[in-house]
C-alpha cells in the first residue's frame, strides 16, 4: 500500500465500528453482557499491548518523546483528537483531549459503551506494551460524557 493509500487510525475505526459492534451485540444476546465484556476486555488488552510494542519498534524507541510523537501522528491524525498540551518533558506528557472523533464514531451508531471498551480501554494496556515504566492516569473521557479526556503520562525509573 502506498503512503497515499494509507487509511488513518480513526477512519479504520469508523469503517470497523458498525460491524464489530453488531457482532459484539450478538455475543451479548447469546452469552450475556458481563461475560461478553469480560472476554472483549481480555482480547482488546492483548491486542493493545501488541500494538504498543509494535509502535515502540516503529518509532525506534519507547521514551516519552516517542510516545508524544506517536500520539500526535497516529491518534491525532486527520483531526481524530484535538489536544491541549499542559506539560511536556522527558518524563511527563500531560494533555487534555478537547475533541474526539473516536467518540463521535460510536455516538453516531449509538454505541458509546462499546466505544469505551473498544477504544478508551485500550489506552492502559497499550501503554504497558509501549513502555511499562511510563504510567498513565486518566479520570475523564469524552466517551463517558465528560467534557475532556485527561491524559497524564509520567515516566518512573
Amino acid at each position: 500500500m502506498k503512503q497515499t493509500d494509507r487509511i488513518s487510525h480513526v477512519k479504520k475505526r469508523e469503517i470497523q465500528a458498525p460491524v464489530v459492534t453488531a457482532i459484539i451485540n450478538e455475543f451479548i444476546a447469546e452469552l450475556g453482557k458481563e461475560e461478553t465484556l469480560r472476554i472483549l476486555a481480555g482480547a482488546i488488552g492483548k491486542d493493545a499491548i501488541k500494538s504498543g510494542k509494535e509502535l515502540a519498534e516503529h518509532y525506534h524507541g519507547n521514551s516519552m518523546k516517542e510516545l508524544a510523537k506517536l500520539i500526535r501522528e497516529v491518534w491525532c491524525e486527520d483531526g481524530a483528537m484535538e489536544i491541549e498540551i499542559l506539560e511536556e518533558s522527558g518524563s511527563e506528557f500531560h494533555f487534555n483531549v478537547t475533541k474526539c472523533k473516536y467518540a463521535e464514531v460510536y455516538r453516531g451508531i449509538d454505541e458509546m459503551e462499546l466505544g469505551k471498551c473498544l477504544s478508551c480501554n485500550r489506552d492502559f494496556p497499550f501503554n504497558r506494551g509501549f513502555n511499562p515504566e511510563i504510567s498513565l492516569e486518566r479520570s475523564k473521557t469524552i466517551m463517558e460524557g465528560d467534557e475532556i479526556c485527561d491524559f497524564r503520562y509520567s515516566l518512573h525509573l
